[in-house]
């Protein structure tokens, strides 16, 4: 059966004070639950976050890391650095690395090969902008950014890969992306899968929906039978509606 996942990607927010503060308010309310928990806090307040959420449901994980091994790259974060605090996950391909930070498959690419090398689990997210959905090229752009950041691994590699469908044109644009569409895509990466690696490979793998998930519409979007949790954004900032979240898993 696949692992059902909720994953909580904080960004740039929540200096250390609140960053403890709200792992301890997750951490007494979390409930029990058969999923993951997973929280990504920014690079300042991982170690304190790995020793704060130590020996609990819930794991600590990046939101993301460099390439290289180490080297001349300022304010960047290596995957040597990562794991000698205590993290095994690393969010790679985030929406916002790709239009902000011009991250590419490419890159990308390289990034999955380093986080594996280092025996990393990776929540690998991607997803089509506004203008390929309303020009019909969904689907085609979800296929090129697995298959040109992914598919050149072995089957063995896809046992550490977790996948996060962001809906870019349904994230903070007044656009809403239906329990109904969510599944569609889902499916389609499933079978995309499937013909690269078999069947074995895709019903393993779990795929996250990262698209606006709320209190109010978790369980709906959940219950998609290709839906597999949850990257949660703004709403895993509050303990109350992360809570929420997970319980409609």
């Amino acid at each position: 059966m696949r692992q059902k996942i909720v994953a909580g990607n904080w960004k740039m927010n929540k200096n250390n004070t609140q960053t403890q503060a709200l792992i301890t308010e997750l951490l007494q309310q979390l409930p029990a639950t058969d999923a993951k928990v997973m929280i990504a806090p920014t690079f300042v307040n991982l170690a304190k976050a790995v020793e704060s959420a130590n020996n609990s449901a819930i794991e600590v994980v990046a939101q993301n890391m460099h390439q290289a091994e180490g080297g001349a790259f300022t304010g960047e974060i290596s995957a040597d650095m990562l794991t000698d605090i205590g993290i095994k996950t690393v969010i790679l391909g985030h929406s916002e690395r790709r239009a902000y930070f011009h991250e590419t498959d490419a890159l990308l690419a390289n990034k999955v090969d380093t986080a594996l090398k280092h025996e990393m689990k990776i929540i690998f997210c991607f997803g089509e902008e506004l203008k390929d959905r309303q020009d019909k090229q969904h689907f085609n752009v979800v296929e090129y950014q697995l298959k040109d950041a992914l598919f050149h691994l072995d089957k063995a590699a896809w046992q550490n890969i977790v996948l996060a469908y962001e809906p870019v044109w349904a994230i903070g644009t007044g656009e809403t992306a239906s329990p109904a569409q969510a599944q569609e895509m889902h499916k389609f990466i499933r079978e995309t899968i499937q013909e690269r690696y078999g069947n074995e490979v895709a019903e393993q793998v779990s795929i996250l929906y990262g698209g606006s998930v709320k209190p109010d519409n978790a369980k709906e979007i959940f219950s998609q039978p290709d839906v597999d949790g949850g990257l949660i954004g703004g709403a895993s900032l509050n303990a109350a509606d992360f809570i929420g979240i997970i319980n409609g898993i």
